[in-house]
């Protein structure tokens, strides 16, 4: 049976962050804090013959009973299945009995478990078992290493420790999984804390991105820049304090830290107030607090640390002035280029746009576009976050006009040779970054009327240009294409309720604003009206085509409703309303005062009768085969744009994130198909067979790097509704349960997704990226930064969300070739069934109906 609160709100909030940061002072004499452990090393004389055992020194002074286990688990696990790891070792003359070495001990972890990814997370798995004093280095280091150093389990400190029993050896092989899985989860907190406690001088390359990558996310850091960002992994130390009601500082005490909590909580008390607030991870507050609860841990940067970081920021900082005030800041970062350094004892330094106007941002990625052949790529890049994110801060309608004001533009001072010569480089470089723009909106511009206007026009002049200047010719071939593409679009489409699952066996074609869609708008009494309006019409244009054929709209408000009964009413300027509603939901249109009686559809509570007799004859691996390519499909019509649409407010731009809404919402369809399938089955047996079903399902949907519906079979797996049909999980054979345990620990959202990202990283494109965690990125991203500063763009946030997004480009930048063998079956039966899944989506009926198929046990 899975264990699974912190995963069912998984969804909840789009994965809320796990912790946040706390503003305080701190005593710096504090015994706990790092550089004053007492780390006791045993020193021997270099002729004496053996190292005598000694109890070790650990961080926790007694060792929880799951750890001790998980430590005679590993122990014995060794000397069963290697034996010859844990024996006496000789080094310097020197004999330490019963050890075992580091590298062997990572070695072994990434042998008996598929949900150990990396060298980095075995190193984690160790490091808990170190912290415990339940493995423990002969020279009593508090952080494992994946080196040639001598660890001992606690069972062996002690003279002729017994080997495992042949019943100890059988409980091993039952548990050992488990244990795995247990210390898979607990390995990243215990890895950064290690991490941490290391002096900031010996901390590796490897050690200061660990730290960065988690500074990335938390809330009361995120207006920093990268460059502070990366300052600060230098010089976190960490801090803990294991006795409840331990105060960190006083009221009135000068505050001396910043701390990040990573555990525990801390009440803030005020004289004469008490208790003002009690703070959890992910909270911070001022200088005034007691810390009361235990156990808690937490980093810390020192107030001057902190004070030099800002101040060598600063000094590499350049402003640009205009009447006394900043328009354009840059900073000075090294250029990142190892191979452009060799020779030279310099190292090559560039500069950043962290802020500025519109326009004084435009200006300076003209004046830096550089264009040399063998520079191209490195200038795509940089242009690629103004490009995909100008629509935020300076849209077409400011764009436009502003690239063809650029593009005659000649400088005032100079000689004539050197004015023509920039006239011409300047020219160059503006077609450039028209040409890149139209590249990146592609058929969007087709529907902005300004945008289409200044191509035309640019065309024209660069036509002109290009009859005297010969340089220029070689662009005009490209701009032509482009605008051939744009001029000729292709034709509205009119869609059927958006009816994902369409049999059209033609290639899937992205939904365009200015497509039109057939809907019905439903009414009080269940009856409806069919309109027909372009997809991203707004709610005001909606009520309208209602009111013509209703033949009044007056006092009419547009309602979307769930399954459920949940009654949301839209804002006339909400737009694109048709692909954002629930799985079941509908629309409905009603005076307001009728908005309390309106009550769901009888076809929205969903199928009643399941499917299994249907799907149970397919086979498990054409079905996720299936589901992938139909997945792709829905992927690969995703623009880059809706990311940035759905991250900032459609309604702020105007336009559709159709595809994405229908991607997204295939997520959803998916995790709750596994519930529907699973409640409706009346049968025990039955029940265990669909469990075995989609744990297979889920893993070929892996094997085809589907990560999406992976992910959304395992979430409905361990949908409340099914995680508590404990009968049914009981009967589950135990391969499965450690499949399933696996699947779940890529779900831990622990060091942010720390698993997953893991796995990502070793996969090759194509690949589905599970999409709600890369919204969560984008939105983390989006609310934890400003957009103005001073009213200048924040451009590192605009940087920020680009990269993110980027991660959509990568994942399609290698077509997606289906499987030959699965592709030359006749899988037409199957392709029907997952295009046009129906289910329940309605939790409180899922759950009334869990109850009904096991009652709760008294």
């Amino acid at each position: 049976m899975p264990s699974k609160p912190k995963y069912r709100q998984y969804m909840a909030g789009l994965l809320a962050p796990p912790y946040g940061v706390m503003e305080t002072g701190s005593n710096n004499d504090s015994k706990w804090k790092l550089g004053t452990f007492c780390i006791e090393k045993f020193v021997t004389p270099l002729i004496e013959p053996h190292v005598p055992l000694r109890p070790a020194n650990t961080i926790t002074k007694v060792p929880s009973e799951k750890i001790l286990r998980a430590g005679k688990i590993l122990r014995n696990a060794i000397l069963s299945r290697a034996p010859h790891m844990i024996r006496d070792r000789k080094y310097h003359l020197k004999t330490y009995r019963q050890c075992c070495v580091g590298t062997e001990l990572v070695d072994w972890m990434l042998q008996q478990t598929p949900c150990v990814h990396s060298r980095t997370q075995a190193v984690g798995m160790w490091q808990v078992l170190v912290e415990d004093g339940v493995l423990n280095h002969v020279d009593q280091e508090h952080h494992f290493q994946d080196k040639y150093l001598f660890y001992r389990f606690l069972d062996d400190e002690h003279e002729d420790a017994p080997l495992p029993t042949e019943e100890e050896k059988k409980e091993c092989d039952e548990e050992l999984q488990d244990t795995l899985l247990l210390l898979s989860q607990m390995g990243p907190d215990a890895h950064m804390r290690m991490i941490l406690r290391k002096p900031p001088g010996q901390r590796t390359v490897d050690d200061l991105e660990i730290i960065y990558e988690e500074l990335l996310h938390i809330k009361a850091l995120s207006h920093l820049s990268t460059t502070v960002k990366r300052e600060l992994a230098g010089v976190l130390i960490f801090e803990s304090h294991a006795k409840g009601g331990t105060v960190l500082f006083n009221q009135g005490e000068e505050g001396t830290s910043w701390y990040i909590i990573l555990k525990g909580s801390v009440n803030v008390v005020i004289y004469g107030k008490g208790v003002v607030c009690t703070l959890h991870e992910g909270d911070d507050f001022g200088k005034l607090a007691l810390v009361n609860d235990a156990p808690r841990a937490a980093s810390i940067v020192d107030k001057e640390d902190f004070n030099r970081i800002l101040r060598d920021v600063e000094a590499n900082t350049v402003r640009l002035k205009e009447h006394d005030q900043d328009v354009l800041v840059l900073e000075k970062v090294p250029a990142g280029n190892r191979a452009s350094n060799q020779g030279n004892s310099q190292p090559q330094q560039k500069y950043t746009v962290m802020s500025g106007t519109p326009e004084k941002i435009l200006e300076h990625f003209l004046e830096t576009i550089r264009l040399e052949p063998a520079l191209n790529e490195a200038t795509e890049s940089v242009l690629n976050d103004f490009v995909m994110m100008h629509c935020v801060f300076m849209p077409n309608t400011q764009l436009c006009p502003a690239l063809m004001a650029q593009y005659p533009f000649v400088p005032s001072q100079g000689t004539e040779q050197e004015k023509m010569d920039y006239a011409l480089n300047n020219k160059r470089r503006v077609i450039r970054l028209v040409l890149q723009w139209a590249a990146m909106y592609g058929d969007v511009l087709q529907e902005d009327d300004v945008a289409m206007a200044f191509l035309e026009e640019f065309y024209v002049s660069v036509s002109d240009d290009a009859r005297m200047i010969a340089a220029l010719k070689e662009q005009l071939p490209e701009l032509e294409k482009t605008l051939l593409l744009f001029l000729f679009p292709q034709h509205k489409v009119l869609l059927q309720q958006f009816n994902t699952g369409d049999e059209r066996s033609q290639k899937r074609q992205p939904i365009r604003g200015s497509d039109e869609v057939l809907f019905k708008v439903y009414c009080m009494d269940h009856t409806y009206t069919t309109i027909r309006v372009p997809v991203a019409a707004s709610v005001k244009e909606v009520l309208s085509a209602v009111a013509d054929k209703l033949g009044s709209g007056e006092g009419l408000i547009i309602v979307k409703m769930s399954s459920g009964g949940e009654k949301v009413v839209l804002k006339p300027n909400d737009v694109s309303v048709f692909t954002t509603l629930t799985i079941n939901g509908r629309l409905f249109a009603c005076p307001r005062e009728q908005f309390d009686s309106l009550t769901p559809l009888p076809e929205q509570e969903g199928p009643t009768v399941g499917t299994v007799g249907t799907f149970e004859l397919m086979s498990s691996k054409d079905l996720a085969y299936q589901m992938t390519i139909y997945d792709w499909e829905l992927f690969n019509c995703v623009h880059e744009l809706e990311l940035i649409y759905h991250t900032f407010g459609r309604h702020h731009f105007k336009k559709t994130t159709a595809n994405l809404d229908l991607f997204l919402r295939r997520f959803n369809e998916i995790q709750f198909w596994v519930v529907t399938e699973i409640c409706l089955c009346s049968q025990p047996s039955k029940r265990v067979q669909l469990l075995k079903k989609f744990i297979k399902i889920a893993a070929h949907c892996k094997e085809y790097k589907n990560l999406n519906s992976f992910f959304a079979i395992v979430m409905g797996l361990s949908n409340v509704a099914v995680s508590r049909l404990a009968l049914t999980w009981e009967k589950l054979p135990s391969k499965f349960k450690k499949f399933y345990a696996e699947f779940e620990s890529l779900m831990d959202p622990s060091r942010n997704h720390r698993a997953y990202r893991l796995t990502v990283a070793k996969l090759d494109p194509p690949l589905i990226p599970f999409m709600p965690l890369l919204i969560k990125d984008m939105t983390f991203t989006h609310e934890g930064n400003k957009t103005f500063i001073d009213s200048l763009v924040n451009f590192e946030k605009m940087r920020m969300i680009a990269n993110t997004a980027r991660t959509v480009r990568y994942c399609r930048s290698q077509p997606f070739n289906p499987d030959a063998a699965q592709a030359n079956k006749n899988h037409q039966d199957v392709r029907s069934y997952v295009r046009q899944l129906n289910v329940i989506d309605n939790q409180r009926t899922l759950s009334q109906m869990s109850h009904r198929l096991e009652p709760r046990r008294p």
